[in-house]
């Protein structure tokens, strides 16, 4: 409902004007009446309205002097209809000079008061629209300078607008909320991902409310990392009368409770001011990439996944160089006694904490490169983090030996993969068998154990090739079928749904819709069946 102030000297013109028609069947409520400008000053001072109709004489403050005191004071941004006996042209000019919306006669008639509140209506519905359009670019503006800071790639223009638009108190840290993917069943295509990632974005900014703006949606800006930024500062736990660390697990309980889904947050090292925020997104990063490493939570903090040593960081540069040998060449005896070697060193030297992340960091990192030079078209550190969280089972804890000489292990087998280029004969087998039984439970999983190749590295052919996931390939086949049922065939949608390898109808229904722009029953009736 729109609010309204009558402003009038004459008590039964008042009394008139709330008679003549039904306000709240026209969307509007009589918010207050005043019987002279000061009165409606005084009344705007505490109440909020969206239509003044005030008479233009009027004892102590008349209703132009009333409309051009709440302009130039900035007392109300209200449409504004001057009320008047007299039909002077002059009168008319200054009503319009201070943006008044209208100017009518005395007596009202009825239907010039509807049509008034008709023409308010629209004004106030494009003028909300305006609002919106521009609160979403501000925003946008506001997180393309904050996301510039976040990732040290910013100016003096950029930091100067963030301070000046945002508030922070306090220890401040970047905080990466994503998918733990690790613990969903099956895999997602990368729609599914994307909608989830919307859905979480619109979850923290609902939560944060005036803190909004410290969430910003996909920070990192890579293939198939579906993040949302949260850029936490002491000042909004402390408002909201938490420990940091009870402040963040309600957050993730919320999101949690929200989406349904295993959200986990890496919170990056602490740092004083919002101009160091990069170095927190730095170790934000690290922690993600090393996450099949470190033993599974909901919230990863830096400071207690890599603790700093006072005795230095120390590298085991010769065993790790043993190792990687080993691993090259897919020897499981020599990799088995290298990976022994390598952690005895670490034992010996007392290397924990900080520096033994560093060990373990430039040992995959080196992986990462060894991958690489067989194949630099796909997303090895992806491959990487699929294989280590694949390689960790029940009973094993993450970053331990036995965790690490499974990964390895693994690992080599992989490589050796990559050197014999299976992807050649392996991808063309894969496809066939998708088209011949496009209608069979297929999971990668179960394709790449079939066909000996990892996993990970087949889903990442399908996006080399096709660029989607897996998921989505299998559903571009599926689809494909049943929209040729539907045109060459009579059978009920539900056969084609079925024969389509699709169990749950609505499901099916949904997803030839994102596919085709219409329903089933839709596209079959275009072609005349």
């Amino acid at each position: 409902m729109l609010k309204v102030l009558l402003v009038d000297d004459e008590h039964y013109i008042l009394q008139g004007l709330k008679a003549l028609i039904e306000w709240e069947k026209e969307g509007f409520v009589i918010a207050g009446t005043a019987s002279n400008g000061s009165e409606a000053l005084e009344f705007l001072k505490h109440n909020q309205v969206d239509l003044i109709l005030a008479d233009i004489n009027m004892p102590e403050i008349s209703g132009l002097e009333l409309v051009q005191k709440i302009r130039t004071e900035k007392l109300s941004e209200a449409f504004f209809v001057i009320l008047s006996g007299f039909a002077e042209f002059a009168y008319a000019q200054e009503a319009i000079r201070y943006k008044c919306t209208d100017y009518i006669l005395k007596p009202i008639e009825k239907e010039q008061l509807l049509d008034i509140l008709q023409k308010i209506s629209a004004l106030k519905a494009d003028k909300e629209e305006e609002n919106r359009a521009s609160q979403k670019m501000e925003r946008a503006y506001l997180a393309q300078n904050l996301t510039a800071v976040i990732k040290g790639k910013y100016d003096d223009v950029n930091l100067q607008y963030v301070r000046e638009h945002m508030c922070f108190a306090g220890g401040i840290r970047y905080i990466e909320i994503e998918l733990d993917e690790a613990l969903l069943e099956e895999e997602w295509s990368d729609e599914e991902k994307r909608a989830y990632q919307r859905k979480l974005s619109e979850a923290c900014v609902e939560y944060l409310k005036t803190y909004a703006d410290h969430c910003v949606f996909d920070v990192s800006n890579k293939e198939h990392i579906y993040d949302i930024g949260f850029v936490y500062c002491d000042g909004i736990a402390k408002e909201a009368l938490k420990p940091e660390k009870a402040y963040l697990k309600d957050f993730l309980s919320y999101l949690r409770n929200v989406s349904q889904l295993p959200v986990i947050m890496l919170a990056g090292k602490k740092v004083d001011d919002i101009h160091n925020l990069a170095k927190s997104y730095g170790t934000a990063c690290i922690l993600r990439s090393c996450q099949g490493f470190q033993n599974q939570k909901e919230i990863y903090y830096y400071e207690e996944e890599v603790q700093v040593s006072g005795s230095g960081i120390v590298l085991c540069k010769k065993e790790i160089d043993v190792l990687i040998s080993a691993i090259e060449q897919n020897e499981p005896p020599e990799i088995t006694k290298a990976v022994n070697v390598f952690f005895e060193e670490m034992l010996r030297m007392g290397i924990a904490g900080e520096s033994r992340s560093l060990n373990i960091n430039y040992l995959l990192f080196q992986l990462i490169h060894l991958a690489t030079k067989q194949d630099g078209h796909v997303n090895q550190e992806e491959i990487l983090r699929i294989i280590s969280e694949q390689s960790f089972k029940g009973g094993l804890d993450r970053g331990s030996k036995a965790h690490v000489l499974r990964f390895v292990q693994e690992y080599a087998q992989y490589l050796a993969q990559l050197r014999k280029n299976v992807s050649r004969g392996v991808l063309a087998e894969v496809e066939t068998e998708i088209r011949e039984h496009f209608a069979d439970n297929l999971t990668l999983k179960g394709l790449s154990e079939k066909y000996y190749v990892n996993s990970a590295y087949l889903g990442q052919l399908f996006r080399k090739k096709y660029e989607c996931s897996f998921k989505d390939y299998l559903n571009r086949v599926r689809i494909e079928a049943a929209a040729s049922q539907l045109l060459y065939t009579d059978k009920k949608i539900y056969q084609v749904a079925e024969e389509a390898g699709y169990h749950n109808l609505d499901y099916f229904v949904n997803r030839f819709i994102a596919a085709k722009g219409c329903t089933p029953t839709q596209y079959r009736r275009k072609a005349g069946m």
